[in-house]
């Protein structure tokens, strides 16, 4: 799940009081919060229905990429009894492949794709984006199967850090590297063999939506739209934290990048309406649910920030949805990017009590719903080309 891709940040003055302000002291007194923060890493709780051994490998360090790929194969079996929506009504036939790819920085990451069944012709491509903490695979394998038996073909990459991809877990040194992954790998994407020539679609969820949009705003004209659900673009006032706790995150972001300092909230209420589903998110086992990370928490806060000030050079065709009571990601932050946004053709969409999982965590008429807006605002656009 999306647990922290959010932008809260509940550090205050008064719990930070005994807090050098000097990098001196930061600095030293690093390696004591260091080591006290390493050992904290919050250990997941028993997951229902399953053995003791499946739970003590979920409750294992998941730091590097061959710990999540052990323990996402097995959860293999677990994963396809799962009682969900998205799970239980995914279309036949569709051709998935999945495998990885050596990228410009020497990561191995993780990409899949699911294309309809033989026979039917391909409308366009549309390449995910998935939110912080999350992953192209679990929740968005129902998605995709959907969207694809409807002509697309759906393309997925997990982020360096995240999912089965490598990289330590949850941890972005650079958004613009990030950015600059998905541009690199989504450009060999569109010039296979058959989406050549084809509408080209770049779809983000939650922190997803940060991303979509900035490659948009690094390539403006190679894509053909954007789909944003419930995208991490601008930060409410009330959310910011004071200057004064905002320029000690910073230092000790510097001083010790990796450590999980943010204190941590479990979001999943606010992610999942239906308890039901949020029941089956803890079956995600590689998704990142522990603390943020200092240096990914400030780069989030940056890069949501710097898209905020150039949301008027959003130009590509827009559909935005957002879940009215979503309290992970400001509605009127979706609000702002329409009203702002320079694009001639854009739809914003916004869901009467839905939270943030819009896509996942709803009940299944709102799913169904959702993903058949998703469809048509495509197959509109596809039909005009």
């Amino acid at each position: 799940m999306e647990a922290s891709a959010t932008l809260r940040f509940p550090f205050t003055s008064q719990n930070l009081s005994r807090i050098s302000f000097t990098r001196h002291n930061l600095i030293s007194i690093s390696p004591k919060l260091y080591s006290k923060v390493s050992v904290a890493a919050k250990k997941k709780s028993s997951i229902e229905g399953v053995s003791e051994e499946l739970n003590a490998m979920a409750s294992q360090n998941l730091d590097f990429a061959p710990s999540r790929r052990r323990l996402r194969e097995a959860f293999t079996e677990v994963h396809q009894q799962l009682d969900h929506f998205l799970f239980k009504t995914a279309p036949a036939g569709i051709i998935a492949e999945e495998g990885y790819e050596m990228n410009s920085r020497g990561l191995e990451i993780f990409c899949k794709s699911w294309m309809p069944e033989p026979g039917v012709p391909l409308k366009a491509a549309l390449c995910f984006c998935h939110g912080y903490g999350s992953t192209c695979t679990f929740f968005f394998e129902g998605i995709a199967k959907r969207i694809a038996a409807s002509g697309y073909g759906v393309y997925a990459m997990d982020y360096p850090g995240f999912g089965l991809s490598e990289g330590l877990h949850g941890y972005i040194p650079k958004f613009d590297d990030l950015v600059d992954d998905v541009i690199e790998h989504y450009t060999k994407i569109k010039a296979r063999p058959e989406v050549r020539g084809l509408p080209r679609f770049i779809l983000g969820q939650s922190m997803g939506g940060a991303i979509a949009l900035k490659v948009h705003l690094k390539e403006p004209n190679t894509w053909d739209g954007i789909i944003l659900v419930a995208p991490m673009c601008k930060i409410a006032e009330d959310m910011l934290p004071s200057t004064t706790v905002l320029n000690v995150l910073n230092l000790l972001s510097k001083v010790m990048p990796k450590a999980k300092l943010f204190p941590h909230k479990d979001l999943s209420a606010l992610i999942f309406r239906e308890p039901g589903k949020r029941k089956v998110a803890d079956y995600n086992v590689i998704s990142y649910d522990h603390p943020t990370r200092l240096k990914t928490g400030m780069e989030l806060l940056s890069a949501a920030q710097e898209i905020e000030s150039q949301l008027h050079r959003v130009s590509a065709p827009l559909l935005i949805l957002h879940g009215e009571a979503d309290k992970v990601t400001d509605p009127l932050a979706s609000q702002f990017l329409y009203e702002k946004a320079s694009s001639k053709d854009k739809t914003l969409k916004i869901y009467e009590g839905s939270y943030h999982g819009i896509l996942e965590g709803e009940s299944d008429d709102r799913i169904f719903a959702v993903h058949n807006d998703i469809i048509s605002w495509l197959d509109f656009r596809c039909s005009v080309k």
